[in-house]
């Protein structure tokens, strides 16, 4: 293993870890030598996923938490740091799609209910994983799951393009008012990918006709391709790269 990226005693916290994108890159993470700690709302998920990072040979918890919910993730997040001792990088990954109405007869409580998971969630992850660095004289990686809806209109998608477009702002103002305590903060912005929130909907001849002829590499993304972004970013902790936009789209939104 290249030294650069060899991550034995690093402990990171994914949230949304037990499927997807969030389990893509904890399965890097552990195969590079962190620890890891896995939130979700699916105990079952959670177990079979501790089951399969155990496998890594890195120690591997994992804790129903629904980041919505404030109580939840300060009681989670606790868990965490009990258990491990520390959190060095926190991925706030975890997310829900919009619904599938039309924008003239969405209901606030529709739109909050995209909000209230992507972008009050992860305002409360990186609060306290925030809080813990700081606490602990500083140094760490927070980085917030964004999208490639953000940059571009999305028809029936506003509450979930709003809620990443401001989370990247936000994690923007997390890595300027954190740099002094060594703190980096990142966005990654994911395009279309197969994992079980949004493949059913690539799978739609139709949209996946429309779609993949903007994919210069003729391909849907898959969860391992954020594995190495997530050892890269984990591995950072102090470096001089922060603040930064990670577009992981195959090429999506330049074609």
């Amino acid at each position: 293993m290249n030294a650069l990226f060899d991550l034995t005693g690093h402990v990171a916290l994914i949230t949304g870890g037990n499927s997807g994108i969030g389990l893509g890159m904890a399965r890097g993470l552990a195969r590079s030598g962190a620890d890891v700690c896995i939130w979700g709302t699916n105990a079952e998920r959670n177990d079979r996923a501790v089951r399969e990072l155990s496998e890594f040979g890195t120690r591997v918890h994992g804790i129903r938490c629904d980041v919505g919910d404030e109580t939840s993730v300060t009681s989670a997040f606790t868990e965490a740091v009990d258990h491990f001792g520390r959190v060095d990088s926190c991925f706030a990954n975890a997310g829900r799609h919009s619904t599938t109405s039309p924008f003239v007869e969405t209901s606030l409580a529709d739109f909050r209910s995209v909000t209230g998971v992507n972008l009050d969630g992860a305002f409360l992850t990186l609060r306290e994983a925030a809080r813990h660095m700081v606490a602990r004289d500083g140094g760490g990686v927070l980085v917030g799951t964004s999208s490639v809806s953000s940059l571009h209109g999305t028809p029936r998608g506003q509450a979930y393009a709003a809620s990443k477009a401001g989370l990247s702002a936000m994690i923007r103002s997390c890595a300027i008012e954190l740099a002094r305590y060594g703190i980096n903060a990142h966005s990654l912005v994911v395009g279309w990918t197969q994992t079980p929130l949004i493949g059913p909907e690539l799978e739609q001849p139709t949209f996946e006709r429309n779609v993949m002829k903007r994919m210069p590499q003729r391909r849907w993304g898959s969860p391992a391709d954020f594995e190495r972004v997530a050892v890269y970013l984990a591995a950072g902790i102090g470096g001089f790269q922060t603040g930064d936009e990670i577009v992981i789209d195959g090429g999506y939104s330049i074609f």
